[in-house]
């Protein structure tokens, strides 16, 4: 009979059993890493999203309540980003759903340049991803609202900081403040602008001195009513129909546009489908000389109008002689626009007529400020010119 000795015993035994518990342990703390790992991932894909609050940093994401679930209604959040001085912040949108409406009435995510009192860049609702958006200085406001009823995903946007009129395929835009001077789309001439970009000129000119636009080339993708890709010019500072001069598409380009004040905004906006050269426009500021209101009219031919035009500018136009050459898309008479519609008002102040118009179609759009409310389209317009043709209410 042989013996071995006891601590040998549990020398030998200890030996035969480690390596299994080391091969069970090795599993178990690999599945362990595993998990957590997963887990971290999963916390950094899907971060909480709060209703708004105050951002700061060069850089990062923003989204509604609760995303990608349902955010909640009657909800107001506003964020405020603030980035280093000297720079501009760059908002970008990875993904929107809001409760869609033409007007964006209902639920709806605006974005301000500024914290207080700032510039609106744009309203956006439905599951339209718009272009980059760009502040004219360090400070961005985003302020999101639901209704009682339909709700979505909401939206999700990063922001980003950056030098000021920087210019590239992302985005572009500024503020201009200089006597004369351009602005075009991104990468023009070398190629067509890029799809879904959103930009924003605002021009600021001294409080005595009105702003001159005119542009030298001009090509964006054509539409009757320019809803895809366009330009659009505001009297002021902010993106208001109520202000608005004018909504440019196709690839004529537009008639010099006169600013009322001081500050003029230029918007261009392309969706994600298809492009086109773009465009190069000049802008220069020039001596308040001469009023902004509408002038006695002539007595030569027919010219309209839908906005005060400084007074050299309205003689020329009702100078110009009628050509009823071409068609009446391109060039009927040489009025800025073309319009067939009815007549819900026409009050005549000054020797001139200011009428409202319910429109049954769109030849030729110019600088109409063309409202929708529902399926009827109107616009406001004013006749200058005495020997325009007679306008009188149901015609």
């Amino acid at each position: 009979m042989s013996f071995m000795p006891p601590g040998e015993n549990r020398r030998s035994g200890a030996w035969s059993v480690h390596p299994i518990m080391l091969r069970i342990c090795s599993i178990f703390c690999a599945w362990s890493v595993l998990f957590l790992t997963e887990v971290c991932a999963q916390s950094q894909r899907r971060p909480t999203f709060t209703c708004g609050g105050n951002i700061t940093g060069d850089s990062g994401v923003i989204g509604s309540p609760g995303y990608p679930g349902v955010y909640p209604p009657n909800t107001k959040c506003v964020w405020r980003i603030t980035v280093p001085e000297g720079k501009v912040v760059v908002l970008s949108f990875r993904f929107i759903d809001l409760e869609s409406d033409n007007l964006c009435r209902y639920d709806y995510v605006d974005v301000y340049s500024g914290h207080v009192s700032g510039q609106r860049l744009g309203r956006f609702c439905g599951t339209f991803r718009p272009g980059a958006l760009v502040s004219t200085g360090n400070k961005m406001l985003i302020q999101m609202v639901s209704d009682a009823n339909t709700a979505g995903s909401g939206f999700l946007a990063v922001y980003s900081a950056a030098q000021p009129h920087e210019r590239g395929d992302q985005y572009c835009g500024g503020r201009l403040v200089k006597p004369s001077g351009s602005f075009k789309t991104p990468n023009w001439p070398e190629k067509d602008y890029p799809a879904g970009v959103t930009c924003s000129w605002h021009i600021v000119a001294p409080k005595n001195q009105i702003i001159e636009v005119k542009f030298e080339k001009f090509d964006v993708e054509r539409d009757n009513y320019c809803r895809y890709d366009y330009v659009a010019i505001f009297n002021g500072a902010e993106i208001n129909d109520a202000k608005r001069i004018g909504k440019y598409c196709g690839d004529s380009p537009p008639a010099p546009v006169f600013s009322e004040g001081n500050q003029l905004l230029i918007q261009f906006l392309s969706d994600l489908s298809l492009t086109a050269d773009g465009f190069i426009g000049h802008y220069k500021f020039r001596p308040k000389k001469f009023p902004t209101t509408t002038v006695p009219p002539s007595t030569s031919t027919p010219a309209a109008t839908t906005r005060p035009i400084p007074l050299k500018y309205s003689v020329a136009l009702c100078q110009q002689k009628c050509k009823r050459s071409g068609t009446v898309e391109s060039n009927y008479c040489t009025s800025d626009f073309v319009i067939t519609g009815t007549v819900i008002t026409a009050v005549v102040r000054g020797g001139s007529v200011y009428a409202t118009i319910s429109i049954i179609n769109v030849y030729k759009e110019g600088n109409l400020a063309i409202q929708q409310a529902g399926k009827t389209m109107s616009t406001k317009i004013i006749v200058l010119c005495k020997k325009c043709p007679s306008i009188r209410r149901g015609e």
